[in-house]
């Protein structure tokens, strides 16, 4: 299905009415998850899917960011199927609740920048959940995360990474970096893209993640105010492995997530 690209409604009505029931289950959903990762996910974070069964923390996760969408109003839509652990999933990045999208529909380990291991409580529960945090802009904490990420993948752990190096805006989508595909390589695991967008009443909505000059406490209001979207999950077809042309799959992988963002490719979607 075709989705054309659409700004969200500016004079909304009913925004201050939808922070009155958010805002207080979003505060208890932060109490749940504080719950979740220190009974949960201090004891099992090195679980990982056996036989394609995901382990219970995994699916704790999942449950956790599923909810977590839903107070924001935003309706987590799967479409196609996620390869099984491990691999290295790649997708396209706008804003923070692009992992809680990942994370509704499979429990990885994310590459984030490392001023995110510094944010009060975000930070303790990203680490929780195995985050591998990485100083942008550092050759030594490159290869450190690269380092990673290969024993994460070589462990049975999925990972997740935004190729693009930091988030777009307007539906743009930036040039992906080959180097972050070695780990693939060397783990010897596949890779496979995932497109991440949002729609309202199948119109693609472009300003979602985060305007240009916005930061991450306004994304959020602006969000948990908003009217009800779908937060689509894409799982694509994964790319091969081509050990001597790394730009290759980078690039392979931009084109297969930048056709689902135009709406390109058809699959079952599953809510």
């Amino acid at each position: 299905m075709s989705i054309d690209t659409a700004i969200a409604p500016r004079h909304d009505l009913m925004r201050p009415l939808r922070y009155l029931w958010r805002v207080p289950w979003l505060l208890l959903h932060i109490v749940l998850g504080i719950g979740l990762c220190s009974l949960i996910l201090s004891w099992n974070r090195q679980a990982v899917m056996k036989h394609g069964r995901e382990p219970f923390a995994h699916r704790g996760i999942r449950w956790w960011s599923s909810t977590l969408l839903r107070i924001f109003g935003l309706r987590p839509v799967r479409v196609g199927q996620p390869l099984a652990d491990p691999v290295l999933f790649v997708a396209n990045h706008t804003s923070w609740i692009d992992i809680i999208m990942l994370y509704s529909q499979r429990a990885t380990c994310f590459v984030a920048k490392a001023e995110i291991a510094r944010w009060p409580m975000v930070g303790w529960m990203a680490a929780s959940a195995s985050t591998i945090f990485h100083r942008r802009g550092s050759n030594h904490s490159l290869s450190a995360v690269m380092q990673a990420m290969v024993a994460r993948l070589r462990s049975g752990r999925s990972v997740a990474v935004f190729p693009e190096g930091g988030t777009g805006y307007n539906g743009i989508l930036k040039v992906f970096h080959a180097r972050i595909f070695q780990a693939a390589l060397d783990a010897q695991v596949p890779v496979q893209p995932v497109a991440l967008l949002f729609s309202r009443d199948g119109r693609r909505v472009i300003d979602a993640g985060f305007r240009e000059g916005e930061n991450f406490m306004q994304n959020i209001v602006r969000l948990l105010g908003g009217a009800p979207m779908e937060a689509q999950v894409h799982f694509l077809t994964p790319v091969p492995a081509t050990p001597d042309a790394r730009r290759r799959m980078a690039e392979l992988s931009r084109e297969r997530i930048a056709a689902a963002l135009d709406g390109e490719t058809a699959s079952d979607a599953v809510a």
